[in-house]
C-alpha cells in the first residue's frame, strides 16, 4: 500500500483542513495517509520549521490560515520546492470578499467565539449526557429529539453528535425485558426516532463489546436470534408510537443525524476551523 505523508497546519484547530485530507483520502483505498496535524500556528518562525519538516517528509500540505501573511508563506514554499498544498480558506475568503464587497476580519479563531451559540452547546451536550440511556425520564419530555434503540443501536454516540448541533438529545434502550417509562406515551412523535440494525451487524458489534471487557462473547446477548427478537419488537414499538425508523447498518453517525435534522426541518451544522 502507498503512503502519503499529509501535514494539517492551521492558526486554530485545523478541524476543518483535516475534514478536507480525510475526504480526499477515503476515496483512495490504496493509500495511507500519514496525518499530522499542526493547530494554532501563529508565528512565522513557527511555521517555517514545520514547512522544513514537510519537505524532508514530501508531504502534502493543508491548511486555514487566516492571516494572510502565513498563507502566502506556505504556498511560496511550496511552490519553491515542489510540495502540493491546499487552502482550504484563502480562496472562499476571496470569493466571499468579492461577492460582498467586505473584507475579512483576518483574525484566528472568530468561528470559537464564546458567544450564545456555543453556551447553548455546551448546554445540550450537558443535557445529553445526563439523559443518556433512559437515566432521566422526565428529560424525555424536554428533549428536542429522543432516540429509541435496542442495545448497541449507535445511540449514545448519535446523542452527543446531534448535541454539537444544539439539539438536546435523550435516549432511551429498548427491548422485550424493558420497561418504558410512562412519559414516552406524552412526547409528540415527530421528533421521536427508531433506531435499528441487522442481527448480524449487532451481533458482531456486541461480541466485541463482551471480549472488550473479558467475558464470553457467546451469550444470549450476541445470539442473532435472541437480537431478532428484539429488532421485531422494536419494530412493532416504533409502528404503534407512528416515529420515523433508521436503519443504522450501514450508515454513519454523520449521515444519521442528517436525515433526522432534516426530518425536523432544521440545519444546525457547525463548523470548526
Amino acid at each position: 500500500m502507498q503512503t502519503q505523508n499529509v501535514f494539517i497546519i492551521s492558526d486554530s484547530s485545523g478541524a476543518t483542513a483535516q475534514t478536507v485530507a480525510q475526504t480526499a483520502l477515503s476515496q483512495f483505498p490504496d493509500i495511507k495517509g500519514e496525518i499530522r496535524r499542526f493547530p494554532f500556528i501563529q508565528t512565522d518562525s513557527i511555521l517555517r520549521g514545520i514547512l522544513k519538516i514537510a519537505l524532508n517528509q514530501h508531504a502534502m500540505i493543508f491548511h486555514t490560515l487566516v492571516n494572510t501573511d502565513l498563507s502566502k508563506m506556505v504556498q511560496s514554499f511550496c511552490k519553491e520546492n515542489g510540495l502540493s498544498d491546499f487552502d482550504c480558506v484563502q480562496s472562499p475568503m476571496n470569493m466571499l470578499s468579492q461577492l460582498t464587497g467586505q473584507q475579512p476580519a483576518h483574525v484566528p479563531g472568530l468561528i470559537h467565539d464564546l458567544n450564545q451559540n456555543y453556551f447553548e452547546r455546551i448546554s445540550a451536550i450537558e443535557f445529553a449526557v445526563e439523559n443518556d440511556d433512559g437515566k432521566n425520564p422526565k428529560g424525555l419530555q424536554e428533549a428536542d429529539i429522543v432516540l429509541l434503540g435496542v442495545s448497541r443501536t449507535s445511540k449514545t454516540p448519535l446523542s452527543l453528535y446531534l448535541a454539537n448541533q444544539n439539539q438536546k438529545v435523550a435516549n432511551l434502550p429498548i427491548g422485550p425485558e424493558l420497561h418504558l417509562p410512562d412519559e414516552i406515551n406524552d412526547i409528540d412523535k415527530d421528533k421521536m426516532f427508531g433506531l435499528l440494525n441487522t442481527p448480524e451487524k449487532l451481533s458482531k458489534i456486541r461480541k466485541q463489546r463482551m471480549i472488550s471487557y473479558g467475558m464470553n462473547p457467546d451469550t444470549p446477548y450476541s445470539d442473532p436470534k435472541h437480537i431478532k427478537t428484539e429488532l421485531e419488537y422494536a419494530k412493532k414499538l416504533y409502528r404503534k408510537i407512528g416515529c420515523l425508523t433508521i436503519n443504522v447498518a450501514n450508515k454513519s453517525i454523520e449521515e444519521t443525524a442528517t436525515i433526522i435534522l432534516e426530518s425536523l426541518n432544521l440545519n444546525t451544522t457547525e463548523f470548526e476551523d
